[in-house]
């Protein structure tokens, strides 16, 4: 099992697949360059004898036809340059005239008869044809005899010769091709092997710096800049460490405060019993004191469940597949529900709540999650609001998306806050915040509820105008990589 596994593993590296492109590369040309040098050597050298033979039996014809050697075979000067030519390639000569008769055989066995064939007539035509035999070892060049003054074809020489030394020199000099042919594949296998690991090393550099023991995954950024590759893996590795090291401080802060949250309606609940403890033990304790005291614990209770609450909310809709129920939704129905339970808390400050409804909308929505969101935003219209002021709510539409607008007439959120609101527990004005109650979460619970809906919302605010946030959400609710 660990044997095929590591098999696999090399099998489907980079290195190994470099490594097999370049030796293909390197010796499938070296496979043909054998042949092709065999051939080509073979092909060279009949052409240049066939080329030698017409030139010898070119300068030979000029003698035959000065001595009319075609009409009368007595010249003893032809006799003897003919068979000079036959001995000089161990071959053959056949002499042949215009009748196709042939008047001169160097080998003796077909003078006086008649030869007809296909090269022969072409030679006739004015034409030098060669012939190479392979299989029988032997080159046959046709020349053509011709006229000093006409340029007539009176005759034609037949020239037959062995191949032996060309079939000798080419086992010789494929000896030596392979002896070069080894050597290559020895050298491209080396050169192979050491470029493609020379290739895949800022590969391995990049993985060794990011699985080094001395880097800190957390602060350490890498580099590796060799190829347009690496240096688009470093920076997405280094983008990656940032979101994370985001992630990591985010949770840390998150972490610390939720104990400080925690912590402090828990810390005021023990002052407060531990004051009523001392009281009763210097007496009995007055039933005011003690019903203020209790109120008081009460309060920090209802506290400590608020934050408990929001944070189980917000904990659900921070998984990656929250638990939602879509279904079809009157949106206007539903905010104006939301609005009705949340008025008698706007009349205890004189805070006139508007909703403007352009459209009837018809969205598919989880009902809970959105509720959380809408109200959460109309609440912090009301609490962080003047005497008397007011809450405009608007709704539109159009073919894709719907959109609610929650403006208010408050105390506005400072430019560089804005970004932060949707912070867990961040609040602009601690104190302040602490006055009017709440967790620092909601925004943080409105912004991911927006965001299951694969919504967006927005922050547009000036301090003592007032803010504006608007939210943007599908009609027809989508799973992850679903299209339309």
């Amino acid at each position: 099992m660990n044997q095929g596994r590591s098999l696999k593993k090399v099998f489907g590296s980079m290195h190994f697949r470099l490594l097999i492109v370049l030796l293909l590369i390197g010796l499938v040309p070296v496979f043909f360059m054998k042949n092709g040098i065999l051939n080509g050597f073979e092909d060279q050298t009949v052409s240049m004898r066939a080329s030698m033979i017409r030139d010898q039996c070119s300068r030979l014809s000029a003698d035959i036809m000065d001595a009319g050697y075609l009409a009368d075979f007595s010249s003893d000067v032809v006799d003897k340059e003919l068979r000079q030519i036959a001995e000089l390639y161990s071959g053959r000569v056949i002499l042949v005239n215009s009748q196709f008769e042939i008047i001169l055989d160097t080998y003796l066995l077909d003078e006086g008869k008649t030869i007809i064939a296909r090269e022969l007539i072409e030679c006739f035509k004015g034409e030098d044809t060669d012939y190479y035999n392979a299989e029988n070892d032997f080159i046959e060049v046709v020349c053509p005899i011709k006229e000093d003054t006409t340029k007539a074809v009176v005759g034609a020489f037949i020239v037959s010769i062995p191949t032996t030394d060309i079939i000798v020199a080419r086992r010789n000099l494929s000896r030596n091709v392979l002896i070069l042919e080894v050597l290559l594949i020895i050298l491209i296998i080396g050169v192979s092997f050491y470029a493609s690991r020379l290739l895949v090393r800022p590969f391995r550099k990049v993985t060794a710096m990011m699985n080094s023991g001395g880097t800190d995954f957390l602060t350490d950024d890498i580099s590796m800049p060799d190829y347009t590759e690496t240096e688009l893996l470093s920076e997405a590795y280094n983008q990656m460490r940032h979101r994370l090291q985001a992630q990591e401080e985010s949770r840390q802060m998150f972490v610390s405060n939720v104990s400080h949250e925690l912590k402090t309606p828990m810390t005021s609940m023990k002052v407060l019993s531990d004051s009523l403890i001392q009281q009763a033990e210097f007496g009995e304790v007055p039933n005011e004191l003690y019903r203020e005291f209790m109120v008081d614990i009460g309060q920090e209770i209802d506290r400590e469940n608020k934050i408990i609450t929001d944070l189980l909310d917000l904990v659900k809709m921070d998984r990656n597949s929250p638990d939602l129920q879509i279904e079809e939704t009157n949106i206007n129905d539903l905010i104006a529900l939301i609005l009705k339970r949340l008025r008698p808390i706007a009349a205890k400050r004189g805070i006139e709540i508007a909703l403007e409804s352009y459209k009837p909308i018809i969205a598919q929505v989880d009902q809970t999650k959105f509720t959380l969101a809408i109200s959460n935003l109309v609440e912090n219209g009301i609490k962080y609001n003047k005497e008397n002021g007011w809450v405009h709510i608007s709704l539109n539409v159009d073919n894709t998306y719907f959109f609610v607008k929650v403006q208010d007439s408050g105390i506005g959120i400072p430019e560089a806050d804005q970004e932060q609101i949707f912070e867990r527990f961040y609040r602009v004005d601690k104190s302040h915040s602490r006055e009017i109650g709440g967790t620092g979460l909601g925004l943080a619970i409105t912004k991911q509820a927006v965001l299951v809906h694969h919504g967006a919302i927005r922050v547009y605010s000036r301090e003592g105008e007032g803010t504006t946030f608007t939210v943007r959400i599908p009609l027809r609710y989508l799973e992850q990589g679903q299209t339309e």
